[in-house]
């Protein structure tokens, strides 16, 4: 019990210093950039994300355009399985991306860990440009500072989590 008072009082203070999700969702993205914007052209990204009855993340949708006004669906990320889909990462139209689907697991499956954008009950959405290399350095860093907090602070996964989250790194 003192543990997770002690645990919670940890997240929080980390939420009021500016650790939100959607830094690191963009960070997720520059690392990942190649992946996402084939031959390393110029191209803009958008993340696209939902909220659940709670209050946290339901779904993300990251889409990618290397021509203006053109847009391919690259992965979307749902947190609960319903008809149309099952829960976890997914990509489309010939994407693929081990990097960005290990962290999209993990920071999903881990959310309370980062301060939540405000829900304005409708889609929330990032928009990110070409980075440069100091960028994707900071990204990098991010990334593995994200990491060390969800190591350190969150929960361990349940069983079910576990195991999808294991196939995931295999």
């Amino acid at each position: 019990m003192l543990e997770r008072r002690l645990r919670k009082a940890a997240i929080m203070k980390l939420n009021e210093k500016g650790e939100n999700i959607e830094q690191i969702l963009e960070s997720a993205v520059v690392v990942n950039w190649a992946d996402l914007i084939r031959g390393g052209q110029r191209g803009l990204i958008h993340i696209e994300y939902g909220f659940a009855a709670s209050g946290t993340l339901d779904y993300l949708k990251v889409w990618s355009s290397i021509k203006r006004g053109y847009w391919l669906l690259a992965c979307t990320y749902w947190m609960s399985a319903s008809e149309s889909h099952d829960p976890g990462v997914h990509f489309d139209n010939g994407f693929e991306s081990k990097g960005l689907a290990h962290i999209l697991e993990v920071v999903m499956q881990h959310q309370k860990v980062f301060a939540l954008p405000q829900n304005l009950n409708r889609p929330g959405l990032l928009q990110i440009a070409m980075p440069t290399e100091k960028e994707r350095k900071a990204a990098a860093a991010s990334i593995n500072d994200a990491f060390d907090r969800v190591n350190s602070l969150a929960e361990p996964l349940l069983p079910s989590e576990s195991d999808r989250a294991l196939r995931l790194r295999a």
